[in-house]
């Protein structure tokens, strides 16, 4: 089910990419699944027997609550399946279309800083935006990456594109990323997404961008590299 293939890059990225794996899964993964496998990697991380991963897939349609979830924030429980998660954050939607990536690396090795961990999540999701033509944002007291655009009715608005949860066990985080290429918009209003109903949702497609996975695939791969390193 799972596929290891690699994105064109020249032999640097590839000596790179050969100290951890880069994992891109085809089709739809469950979310148990995908929760087992990480649970499971990290442990073996830890050990030493296993390499780092960065593993990209896309969830069917679901939600999951993080470790701060407002059970009122979750709009329509029936609407879809609700996963409760050892992740840092609140309700949020995963689904087809969203390329979700989960970074499972070793802390104690790259240094043990999770405030810098989650701001180099932050600046490689800025920079996978700006090669896709898109200028992505962090805001004080939101976590998240975000855009501006202007509203035919509401003037300018910001909207979120990107979510960052993570979670660390032993230096050794999971979790990680998810970027909306192309998903449904009207799944995310099941819920509050990440507690803040005062901005909206945006994706590269609502944008106007024509960036397909393989496109946004190839720019977190080069990115994930000049940003965390080997």
């Amino acid at each position: 089910m799972e596929s290891a293939l690699q994105s064109p890059g020249n032999s640097t990225q590839d000596a790179q990419s050969r100290a951890l794996e880069w994992r891109i899964s085809p089709g739809l993964v469950a979310y148990e699944e995908a929760v087992a496998a990480m649970e499971a990697r990290v442990a073996a991380i830890r050990d030493g027997t296993a390499p780092e991963l960065v593993w990209l897939l896309e969830h069917p349609p679901l939600y999951t609550a993080g470790t701060s979830a407002d059970p009122a924030e979750l709009l329509d429980s029936a609407r879809f399946p609700v996963y409760q998660t050892g992740r840092g954050g609140r309700h949020t939607y995963h689904g087809p279309g969203q390329r979700v990536v989960y970074v499972l690396l070793d802390l104690k090795r790259r240094g043990p800083d999770v405030r810098g961990y989650v701001a180099n999540l932050e600046e490689w999701v800025i920079r996978t935006l700006a090669a896709c033509g898109v200028t992505g944002e962090k805001r004080d007291g939101r976590i998240g990456i975000w855009v501006e655009r202007r509203d035919p009715v509401f003037g300018m608005r910001e909207e979120k594109i990107a979510a960052v949860g993570v979670r660390v066990r032993r230096w050794v985080t999971y979790h990680g990323i998810s970027l909306n290429v192309a998903p449904d918009l009207t799944h995310f209003t099941g819920i509050v997404p990440c507690g803040i109903s005062e901005h909206g949702v945006t994706s590269l497609k609502a944008l106007g961008k024509s960036a397909d996975m393989a496109t946004v695939d190839a720019a977190l791969k080069k990115n994930f590299f000049d940003v965390f390193g080997a």
